[in-house]
């Protein structure tokens, strides 16, 4: 196991205390991780902003090949980030792989972007320019469900607009950011990006801090609140990437074994835990009870494991705080509905719960109302869709969803009635750094990928010439 150091100003050092990492699979220790003090966050951010004017003031293909060869060098060590982010995460070595590579695919695109000068009006009386420019020292908060790929969302823009980065990773997944950082200190100039580590006590220090110009953040909707509150005392820009209750609504015309692959695939990847997954579905009543029998036989041969373990198709919940909220949302599952598979938690080491489906419940339930976050699909009955398109709007959250079906012109009408950042039609959980990703209502604010999400790390400028 690799010697887990802090990033502070170009330099691989001690944390002012330690902590410990567990494995979820095994609930045992699998590495000591140094751990920030206040101070040393103020150290990183002070790094951060005396490396800000130089950094901004490279050009952005400089820059930009640095980015590159961030992901190049991520590249060469795949097998060893995948291997490390299955045993702090748990997800299996084969979805972990998925993630490293995906990352390097979003870093590269991400990196091929440009903040050209933009001509607002040129005549007789005036020439008007618009530009682009850094904000300064921006602080991203990463959760623990995708630890290196949601870097790979927010450090290339970042740091392609010219700003410098203070990268703060969860304290249940932070073994994988800091190897990163070995790979960092090689590339970027000192104090450009720096990674500490807490116990979730420095949040608050880092997003009220006076030096920080923005912060990029991806968790839930409550700690989001508490974000935007720490920001406001400064007016700090903020990207808040929040939860979702994704719902999946399936007409009468869906083919109910195929549907069945698609909601299963998007509902229980890396074992729920993921923002965009699907967390309810609503099928119709036509073929309601053959789509979950489909869904009961693949959640069956489910292989819920270790997932270093070959075949393994599904690793355990990545911390002991969201297993036992999910063993809450079982408990209401089995009062509100009827559970169809799974649901049984396993009495072994690790935190396993089988891919559950739950029949024969509705909005009223606390399992639908609710972000569950976890391998858990209620399956709510329908016959009305104007009647499901108003209860899937009346939550709080807005962040994606899906429609399947065969009439394409129904989909779309549908799709368009959703209130939702991003809504697919048969498939979901289908992204990319080209596509523009943000939530609706309390799902979040502001934007990531494609050119809307490299604006949101840069301040306006406009220039206003008299002729």
């Amino acid at each position: 196991m690799p010697d887990f150091k802090l990033l502070i100003g170009g330099q691989l050092c001690e944390g002012a205390g330690t902590m410990e990492v567990l494995n979820p699979a095994t609930e045992e220790v699998l590495a000591v991780a140094p751990r920030a003090s206040g101070e040393q966050l103020d150290a990183a951010v002070a790094a951060a902003k005396a490396a800000f004017p130089a950094w901004a003031a490279l050009p952005i293909e400089t820059r930009r090949e640095k980015i590159i060869a961030l992901a190049d060098r991520l590249e060469e060590r795949a097998d060893e980030f995948a291997r490390l982010l299955t045993q702090e995460q748990g997800k299996p070595l084969a979805e972990a792989a998925g993630e490293i590579a995906y990352s390097c695919a979003f870093i590269r695109h991400l990196a091929t972007y440009d903040l050209p000068e933009k001509i607002i009006e040129d005549n007789d009386k005036r020439i008007v320019r618009q530009f682009r420019r850094p904000l300064g020292v921006v602080g991203a908060i990463i959760p623990w469900n995708f630890p290196i790929l949601i870097i790979a969302f927010k450090a290339p823009f970042a740091l392609l607009a010219g700003n410098t980065l203070v990268i703060k990773p969860s304290p249940t997944t932070p073994l994988t950011t800091l190897l990163l950082g070995e790979i960092i200190a090689d590339i970027f100039p000192a104090g450009v990006v720096n990674i500490i580590t807490d116990l979730n006590d420095l949040g608050a220090r880092l997003t009220s801090h006076p030096d920080v110009a923005k912060i990029s953040f991806t968790g839930s909707t409550a700690t989001g609140q508490k974000v935007m509150a720490g920001a406001a005392g400064t007016i700090k820009r903020i990207t808040l990437e929040l939860g979702g209750n994704d719902a999946a609504i399936v007409l009468p015309d869906a083919n109910p074994e195929k549907v069945a692959s698609g909601l299963y695939s998007g509902a229980f990847l890396n074992a729920g835990q993921v923002c965009l997954a699907i967390k309810r579905a609503y099928v119709h009543d036509s073929i309601y009870e053959e789509v979950c029998a489909h869904l009961v036989r693949l959640a069956e041969d489910a292989v819920v494991d270790d997932g270093m373990k070959q075949g393994t198709t599904m690793g355990p919940l990545q911390n002991r705080m969201q297993y036992e909220k999910l063993q809450e949302f079982l408990a209401d599952a089995r009062k509100e509905g009827r559970i169809i598979a799974g649901g049984q938690v396993e009495d072994r080491p690790g935190y396993f719960i089988r891919p559950t489906i739950v029949a024969d419940v509705d909005d009223s339930a606390r399992i639908v109302s609710e972000e569950q976050f976890g391998p858990i699909l209620p399956v709510v009955r329908f016959d009305d869709v104007d009647e499901v398109l108003a209860n899937v709007n009346a939550g709080p959250y807005g962040l994606g969803g899906s429609v399947w079906g065969e009439d394409r012109e129904q989909l779309r009408h549908v799709a368009r009635r959703m209130e939702s950042g991003t809504v697919w039609i048969n498939k979901h959980l289908d992204f990319g750094p080209n596509m523009p990703f943000g939530g609706a209502k309390q799902s979040g604010i502001g934007v990531e990928f494609a050119e809307e999400g490299l604006a949101e790390f840069t301040q306006i400028q406009v220039i206003n010439e008299a002729r």
